[in-house]
């Protein structure tokens, strides 16, 4: 294995890699604050704020603001389907085979 002095890299080496927990606690942490970069993104292309968002689906600035936390782990399909309605958007959704979990599956 080549040496590194990537921070991210060693830390996944030495922990990540081999503990099927940690990379389930990363995959989620990983999706919700891809989610909620995507909310982001949407409405400050809109060129809306987080009260005029809110505004427009009947909920509150905080509960935009909630959204738009990496760390949230509340986001429910209607609210986003809600959103993207709003922002003259379309959710979309893609399951894709876990390998791990397909090739235990496939033995």
């Amino acid at each position: 294995m080549a040496k590194t002095n990537d921070a991210i890299e060693i830390i996944n080496r030495r922990y990540i890699k081999n503990d099927p927990a940690l990379q389930d606690l990363l995959r989620e942490a990983s999706l919700n604050a891809k989610v909620a970069q995507l909310i982001y993104t949407a409405r400050k292309q809109a060129g809306l704020t987080q009260q005029q968002l809110a505004d427009l689906i009947q909920t509150k600035q905080s509960v935009i603001a909630r959204l738009e936390d990496a760390d949230y782990e509340g986001h429910s399909l209607s609210m986003l389907q809600r959103i993207g309605e709003a922002l003259g958007q379309k959710i979309e959704i893609n399951m894709v085979p876990n390998t791990l979990e397909f090739q235990k599956i496939v033995k």
